[in-house]
């Protein structure tokens, strides 16, 4: 049985006409998924027969809520949702002043090997289809009474290793039938894949990429991030310089910083050369911290003066804010923990 979520409009207006059932309906179960709807129960302006009908060829409920927690700090809001297979993946809603974000998981785990991730120690189930992209960000708007404004595909998972799902998920979020999210109001993040990367690049998504890069040179680049092997820091430059020609979007580059490998002042302007004509944001996270893991976060004062010395070179740099630490925020954390609990 597939998923109701993976339909596009075209698909579901196909699947009525070919049954002799007006096209209109393909709209209004379009913006029932665009709702989060999760049982069939709920589609109250189709008929009982046609709802039967549906439900035995699609399932609406693939996505179940396991734990939600809500930071006593902030707005922020971690879900953790069980998939109809058992897999478990992780979602976190964020409140801004100009409305809410979601961040959305693209695989069950990841297969890339970060040395510093909570997600790679949690090991790999699956990748996600698009519906499931899609229905963690219609769920969580269901849930939260709110409109979705910005979507960030940078939770568990390597988007890029997800591919045709991702794009196809994208092409989903944007049509204005259903979500409607607009391409430009969406990340997507990727620790470099390069040969994906220009692949992306030739979709003409007017997206925003986001390349973890948490390195200023190849030789720390590969302690930290085994896809450093395949890909060069000077390949991935190019990519992501051929990305901003082609699509005239900045790049963001997420560099978590670690206390004493790769947040010197040598390493600030090591990676200031390295940026330097490139248009880009530097984004610098204080590193999370698990326990498993073999880094320390960076200090305050190192983090501030490693901004400093970008910003003086020419390079636009900002600290993360840090959102929902009291709830593990962080991609990885709960999933981690809640399967090495029901394995013991």
């Amino acid at each position: 049985m597939t998923d109701l979520y993976d339909r596009t409009y075209d698909e579901l207006a196909a699947w009525f006409t070919e049954r002799g059932l007006p096209a209109y309906r393909a709209g209004q179960v379009f913006r029932w998924l665009a709702r989060g709807v999760s049982d069939y129960a709920e589609m109250t302006d189709l008929p009982k027969d046609l709802r039967a009908a549906l439900a035995a060829e699609f399932r609406v409920d693939g996505l179940f809520v396991e734990r939600k927690l809500v930071s006593a700090d902030d707005d922020t809001v971690k879900y953790v949702f069980r998939l109809h297979d058992g897999n478990v993946i992780e979602s976190v809603l964020m409140k801004y002043r100009h409305g809410y974000s979601v961040c959305i998981s693209s695989q069950a785990g990841c297969r890339m090997g970060c040395t510093f991730c909570a997600s790679t120690l949690a090991g790999f189930g699956r990748d996600l289809s698009a519906g499931e992209m899609l229905g963690q960000v219609a769920r969580i708007g269901a849930d939260c009474g709110a409109r979705i404004s910005n979507v960030v595909v940078m939770g568990i998972g390597e988007p890029l290793d997800n591919y045709d799902e991702l794009v196809r998920f994208l092409r989903l979020l944007n049509d204005a039938r259903g979500l409607g999210v607009g391409l430009r109001h969406v990340s997507v993040s990727t620790c470099g894949v390069v040969p994906r990367m220009l692949d992306f690049t030739d979709e003409g998504l007017p997206v925003t990429l986001s390349v973890s890069l948490h390195a200023p040179n190849d030789a720390i680049r590969r302690q930290l991030m085994p896809v450093a092997r395949s890909f060069p820091i000077e390949d991935l430059l190019e990519a992501c310089r051929r990305h901003v020609e082609r699509t005239g979007r900045r790049i963001s580059f997420e560099y978590s910083m670690f206390q004493g490998v790769n947040d010197r002042p040598e390493h600030a302007r090591e990676l200031a050369r390295r940026l330097r004509g490139l248009q880009c944001h530097v984004n610098l996270i204080p590193a999370n911290e698990f326990a498993g893991g073999t880094y320390r976060r960076s200090r305050s004062e190192a983090v501030r003066a490693f901004q400093g010395i970008l910003e003086a070179e020419g390079i636009n740099a900002t600290v993360r804010r840090e959102l929902g630490t009291d709830i593990e925020a962080a991609c990885g954390q709960l999933r981690r923990r809640l399967e090495e609990t029901e394995t013991q």
